[in-house]
């Protein structure tokens, strides 16, 4: 290396040192974010990046910004560490790339401008806060997945999308991909996040900006469920009509079609055991807060897991309970037809209040009835207020809520729950309608 590029390398270092040390001064409780994303040169090209584990930065590009505008470095390596706190660069690969990045910018800029910290302060920051001001009447709380929906259906013209990533943008995105060597995944970050979130409250409410970083990490720490893991908790073995690969020998088969006159010398079993989906509940409260476009998404979010054949038997014994206060239908779904035609074509019923307890005798009648044979489980739709029940159940019970609510009473201790979002819901009932 040069001296010229050794001195160049050197100042930027020390520089990002001093926009390291200005962050950790003013906000302390950034300090295990800090320690794990490690500084990294990355020459020839003119920017600052991050790929979840390493800050990237072009000491050139360090150099001039700072001769230009000292603060800019510093607000640089705030941005790109709170994309990292937020887990934005782990769900690119699940979204439209060039929105995700506008929306991403955009939130982390917008906790940044919250705090009102002098020394990452720009020029352009009163043009950004009336934007952000537009935003949030327009948004609500200005989380990146808030700004994704809404930019989805709102689509941007060249000028406005010009504007904003004029305002907002920082970083460069183009490390933002899957990648299995990173040795800080997203769990780690997750758990980065949770210890913020709790030194955040420790360190004081009153803090300008705040209230603003408590809704991203609640949006970034809240748990998302996976509703094909879900379903393994309602599994049971059964014979499936399949090939059972494992238990079949293919040398003493194609050893018999080759000399004696393709007469195989064992066939192959046409069965084998299975985990799968078998006898189940859905249960959907149809009190009047939930909406019936919520209800008929998770309907299909949960017919389209179904439908998965690694999931689900030909033949299947699953009810679908519509309750409020009482019981108001029952409908017994036995194969892939019947479920296609109660999502296309059933009715919600009810709309009273709300009351767990009815759902959990009619299926203590069903079973005694004879209508299950081995029921592994309830998932029960609803939006938290109601009545549950008081003893345990010999199944499994996953209570399915709608958003997260502080004033929602805790479930039973023998139950499960999973959290959904009636947004992303119903974005994907509004897909499937188009």
């Amino acid at each position: 290396m040069a001296t010229d590029e050794r001195q160049i390398s050197a100042l930027a270092a020390q520089i990002m040192t001093l926009a390291h040390d200005d962050i950790l001064v003013h906000l302390r409780f950034f300090d295990t974010a800090l320690s794990n994303l490690r500084r990294q040169e990355k020459p020839h090209t003119l920017c600052m990046a991050t790929d979840g584990q390493s800050c990237f930065y072009d000491p050139v590009f360090i150099l001039q910004a700072y001769k230009q505008e000292p603060r800019y470095v510093t607000r640089c390596y705030l941005h790109l560490l709170l994309h990292c706190i937020f887990s934005h660069s782990f769900q690119y690969d699940k979204l439209e790339a060039s929105l995700w990045d506008l929306a991403a910018d955009i939130a982390v800029e917008n906790v940044i401008l919250d705090m009102r910290l002098s020394g990452v302060a720009l020029d352009q920051d009163e043009d950004a806060r009336r934007k952000l001001t537009i935003l949030r009447e327009d948004i609500g709380p200005l989380t990146a997945e808030r700004i994704y929906r809404y930019l989805r259906h709102n689509p941007l013209t060249s000028r406005e999308r010009e504007e904003l990533e004029g305002l907002f943008v920082r970083d460069v995105h183009t490390l933002w991909k899957p990648r299995e060597e990173l040795s800080v995944t997203m769990e780690q970050w997750k758990k980065i996040s949770e210890r913020i979130k709790a030194d955040l409250k420790s360190f004081t409410k009153a803090k300008s900006g705040a209230e603003t970083l408590e809704q991203n990490l609640e949006e970034t720490t809240r748990d998302r469920y996976d509703y094909s893991e879900i379903l393994k908790h309602f599994t049971v073995v059964g014979e499936d009509i399949t090939v059972n690969d494992d238990e079949f020998d293919y040398i003493y088969y194609t050893y018999g079609l080759e000399h004696y006159g393709n007469l195989p010398l064992i066939e192959p079993l046409e069965y084998k055991e299975a985990h799968k989906v078998k006898e189940f509940v859905i249960a959907i409260d149809t009190s009047a807060s939930c909406r019936g476009a919520v209800v008929r998404a998770f309907l299909r979010k949960t017919y389209s897991l179904l439908k998965d054949s690694e999931n689900f038997f030909h033949k299947v014994n699953v009810h679908i309970i519509q309750c409020d206060n009482e019981v108001q239908s029952d409908t017994r779904i036995t194969g892939d037809d019947d479920f296609e035609k109660f999502v296309r074509y059933g009715r919600l019923t009810g709309f009273g209040a709300t009351d767990f307890r009815p759902v959990f005798t009619y299926i203590e009648s069903l079973r005694q009835q004879g209508e299950f044979e081995d029921l592994k489980g309830l998932i029960y739709f609803t939006d938290g207020y109601g009545i549950y029940p008081e003893r345990m159940p010999d199944y499994e019970v996953i209570f399915a809520f709608l958003d997260e609510d502080e004033n929602r009473a805790p479930v039973p201790p023998w139950s499960r729950k999973v959290i959904l979002d009636s947004d992303e819901l119903e974005d994907e009932e509004n897909a499937n309608e188009h």
